[in-house]
C-alpha cells in the first residue's frame, strides 16, 4: 500500500519538481545513509555517496515503475549499488596506481609493439554497431559496466553479453 507521502514524492519526481528532493531527504535520507554505511565505513565518503544516490534518483525518476517495486525498495537498490560502485572504483584506483620505479613504459621499443593491435579502432569499426558502442564505452571512455548501462540506457546483462560477443568477434580478427 502506497502512503500519501510516497505518492506525493513519486508525483513530484515524475513532474521533475525539485520539492521532491527535500521530501526524499526528510523521509528517506537516514535510512539510505544506513544502507550506504553498511557498505562504506567512512562517514564523509558515505555522505558523498548519499548525494550521488539522490542525484541518480533525480536523473532516473521517470524510469521508476510503482508496479515493479515500492519506492523505498527502488531507492534502496540505487543507494546500495552506488555504494558498491564507489568501493569498486576505489579498489580499481588503488590497484591501478603506477609504480614509477618498476614501470617499463619508457623502455618500450618499436620492435616490441604488436603492430596488429595498433589498428584496433579500424577492426572495431567492422563489428556490429551495438558491440562497438559497448566496447568504446568500456575501454576507450573508461566506464564501468554499471556506468555504461546507465549512460547508454541498456540493461546491465545486455552490456555484459555485448561485451563478450564483441570481444569474441575481435578475437577472430586477431587470432588466439
Amino acid at each position: 500500500m502506497i502512503t500519501a507521502i510516497e505518492k506525493e514524492i513519486i508525483n513530484l519526481l515524475k513532474k521533475e519538481d525539485k520539492r521532491a528532493i527535500s521530501l526524499l531527504y526528510d523521509n528517506y535520507a537516514d535510512a539510505l545513509f544506513g544502507v550506504i554505511r553498511k557498505v562504506i565505513t567512512d562517514e564523509d565518503m558515505a555522505q558523498d555517496v548519499l548525494q550521488e544516490t539522490i542525484v541518480k534518483v533525480w536523473r532516473y525518476a521517470k524510469k521508476y515503475d510503482a508496479t515493479k517495486a515500492k519506492l523505498f525498495t527502488w531507492l534502496y537498490r540505487i543507494a546500495y549499488n552506488t555504494a558498491i560502485d564507489k568501493v569498486r572504483s576505489l579498489k580499481n584506483k588503488t590497484n591501478n596506481e603506477v609504480q614509477m620505479e618498476t614501470s617499463t613504459v619508457y623502455k618500450v621499443t618499436s620492435n616490441e609493439l604488436n603492430q596488429d593491435v595498433l589498428d584496433i579502432k579500424k577492426h572495431l569499426s567492422t563489428l556490429d554497431e551495438k558491440y562497438q558502442i559497448v566496447i568504446n564505452a568500456l575501454f576507450f571512455e573508461g566506464m564501468t559496466q554499471q556506468e555504461a548501462s546507465e549512460e547508454l540506457d541498456i540493461p546491465l546483462g545486455t552490456i555484459k553479453s555485448r561485451l563478450k560477443i564483441g570481444l569474441r568477434e575481435l578475437k577472430k580478427i586477431y587470432g588466439p
